[in-house]
């Protein structure tokens, strides 16, 4: 048998191969990687496996060492040491390289849930329970397994409304997964498009209050979609949005839109709160 370790022409390497569980790209660290491998080289060969047929040009398809083979190609090397794997499929490598990526650097709570949809999207698994058990084997409680359909649910509601998602904590996709599974997943998706921030903290601060309406138990159980619920918002033709929201302390009503910023609004709504609310003439 030939040594399973051996140097392969980069040109020959798929790196897209199998659907990646990284999608954060850290521009300084790959410069550091780089850096590295070119005054002491390459310490820890990458893994991938033989194609029955090659593809495109492809001989070989990635495992793992994604980062090590993109900072070789940007060095310009014309091969790199490599073991030679033989999973018995597509699933079995990719659980291959979520393994060792566990094991380098702690995925993301986002990267684990759009890996699971991306194999489910490629139908690589017959379900979502399946991709859990393969991918991540060692989750074996019900507890870790619920939290995995909430990372895969929040990905494939919000995946790309949500900046830099990849530092979402647990908690927090948590909580957005439940106030989707309360129904809340069209007011949340709008507080999203209102708030127009392209930061994480920005957009986390206009869906704070809607996940906390949403999770709120003594708040409302029809929900905000079935005959009966309480009106949550009034828009007048884009020009002006209130919307009704429950904080700790108490409700608040929110004003956007451009005549929000007419002078005077909110003195003629003090004037209507006091007419109903004042002490009877």
């Amino acid at each position: 048998m030939p040594d399973p370790l051996q140097t392969l022409p980069i040109t020959a390497i798929d790196a897209d191969a199998l659907p990646r569980d990284r999608d954060i790209h850290d521009d300084e660290a790959q410069k550091e990687l780089e850096h590295s491998i070119f005054t002491t080289q390459l310490r820890q060969p990458i893994e991938v496996w033989k194609f029955s047929e090659p593809h495109d040009g492809f001989h070989y398809g990635l495992i793992s060492g994604f980062r090590r083979l993109a900072a070789c190609r940007a060095l310009k090397h014309d091969t790199i040491p490599a073991f030679i794997r033989a999973p018995r499929d597509i699933p079995d490598a990719i659980a291959a390289m979520v393994s060792e990526n566990e094991i380098r650097s702690q995925i993301s709570p986002w990267e684990k849930g759009r890996l699971i949809l991306n194999c489910l999207q490629e139908e690589l698994f017959n379900n979502e329970d399946h991709a859990i058990d393969s991918l991540f084997p060692a989750t074996s409680t019900r507890q870790k397994k619920a939290r995995l359909r909430s990372y895969t649910l929040v990905v494939q509601v919000f995946d790309g409304a949500i900046a830099t998602p990849e530092h979402l904590s647990v908690a927090r996709i948590e909580r957005l997964a439940a106030a989707v599974r309360a129904r809340w997943e069209v007011l949340l998706t709008d507080a999203l498009h209102r708030s127009r921030s392209d930061t994480l903290a920005g957009q986390w601060s206009a869906l704070e209050p809607v996940i906390y309406e949403a999770l709120n138990p003594q708040y409302d159980e029809s929900g905000p979609d079935k005959p009966g619920a309480p009106r949550r918002s009034i828009k007048f033709n884009n020009r002006l949005h209130i919307r009704r929201e429950l904080t700790k302390s108490g409700w608040i009503l929110r004003f956007s839109g451009s005549e929000a910023k007419i002078p005077g609004l909110m003195d003629d709504v003090m004037h209507e709160i006091e007419r109903i609310f004042g002490p009877e003439p």
